[in-house]
């Protein structure tokens, strides 16, 4: 047997599963976590709804119409009359309210900041996603591998059972033999079973990225190997620290729209009056401004607020940039501990089982040991093998997690 992936046929496992299963590369399931994903089409919608929101920000408010009845007597002779007094008049007008230009500028940065927001928030929603997708490839990948290195084992334990039989009926071995060899394989059986449920875990987690269920992971595999100093120094860039700056500015901006309340705004108005014609109709032009008195009570709590608000973005920028260091320095230790676990089995542990079942073979060959030594030193090398795949899934897992949520090599 040989624990290396890609050197078994995945075929022979997978046969029953050909008619609805379908095969998909690392990569391939990366380029699918973008395609048809309602987590990332709600985050473009956000997008394009601030977007829309955005280019009407500096407009000016909607002009008002006013007609009516101006001046009307309702007392005396001429009471309720239209025609009698010169000022009575049948008016109709409009008016338009124009917001300071630095309010206008506000508006607008804040509109110009939620548009990042939501592109920020997008940006980490593809992350995870990407993240996940990749995670779950690689952990069907070494799934579907672990159980068909568990079979091959599996199989050429049970190619013994005729023997130990018949070395138990022909006297040559005790009876208690048979019970071991069943005891290897009922190990190796279990192993089979609880890889099985992972490699059915994994198809169901990787369904949610691509287009078909039952997915059968193809192809190579991505490497253990990381450039830790690249990605340390990517770390400004990532999407969660997008995300902060991104708030932050759009604290900044409520700060500049609460200041420019402390100005004026201003509005005019244009009114046509109809009345006898012994009078002769009239027109009014008005002019108004807004007076920002008593700021200590209006604006200026609203700017302290605002100037709050900024002041706590800043400090949940600093504490998601120190907990984002944080979980990569942990999940850089973990990936390196995983890395040396798995080279130091395959590297130390498994030539020592090999040599074990090459002399175990030996001494059964030269009478000087039994059928059950050699299956079990062959199964402890499959129950290794097994573990050694476990490792590098480990290692590789701890690789892709890092390099899709941390780096910017991200498809």
């Amino acid at each position: 047997m040989d624990w290396r992936i890609g050197l078994l046929p995945f075929s022979a496992l997978l046969s029953a599963q050909a008619a609805q299963a379908q095969s998909v590369g690392y990569e391939e399931a990366l380029a699918s976590v973008r395609v048809e994903q309602p987590a990332l089409e709600a985050g473009a919608l956000r997008v394009q709804s601030r977007r829309e929101a955005a280019e009407a920000a500096d407009e000016l408010p909607d002009p008002r119409v006013r007609a009516g009845v101006m001046n009307l007597p309702v007392s005396g002779p001429a009471a309720f009359e239209l025609d009698r007094q010169l000022p009575t008049q049948v008016a109709i007008g409009i008016e338009q309210e124009i917001p300071n230009l630095a309010r206008r500028r506000a508006k607008f940065g804040v509109a110009s900041s939620e548009v990042r927001l939501a592109e920020a928030r997008l940006g980490v929603t593809d992350r995870d996603l990407l993240a996940d997708a990749g995670t779950a490839w690689v952990r069907l990948y070494y799934a579907q591998a672990r159980i068909e290195l568990a079979h091959a084992a599996l199989d050429e334990l049970r190619a013994f059972v005729p023997a130990a039989n018949s070395a138990v009926a022909s006297g040559s071995a005790r009876p208690a033999e048979s019970l071991a060899i069943r005891r290897e394989l009922l190990g190796i059986e279990d192993a089979a079973t609880s890889i099985e449920a992972e490699r059915e875990t994994a198809q169901a987690q990787l369904s949610r990225y691509i287009p078909f269920p039952d997915p059968v992971a193809l192809g190579e595999a991505p490497t253990a190997a990381l450039d830790e100093n690249q990605l340390r120094f990517e770390l400004e860039e990532n999407p969660e620290l997008i995300l902060a700056d991104a708030e932050q500015d759009r604290a900044e901006a409520g700060v500049a729209l609460a200041r420019a309340e402390k100005r004026p705004d201003f509005g005019v108005s244009v009114t046509y009056g109809r009345r006898d014609q012994a009078f002769g109709d009239a027109v009014s032009v008005m002019g108004s401004i807004t007076l920002p008195i008593f700021t200590d009570r209006r604006q200026n709590p609203r700017i302290a607020a605002a100037e709050a608000d900024a002041a706590a973005a800043l400090a949940d920028r600093e504490d998601r940039r120190r907990a984002l260091v944080a979980d990569f320095e942990a999940h850089l230790a973990t990936w390196r501990s995983t890395t040396r676990q798995w080279r130091r089995a395959r590297d130390e542990l498994l030539p020592l089982a090999r040599d074990r079942v090459e002399l175990e073979t030996a001494s059964f060959a030269a009478g000087r040991a039994d059928l059950v030594d050699v299956i079990a030193a062959k199964s402890a090398l499959a129950l290794l093998e097994l573990e050694i795949l476990e490792r590098e899934q480990a290692a590789v897992q701890a690789a892709v997690k890092l390099q899709l949520t941390y780096g910017e090599g991200r498809p």
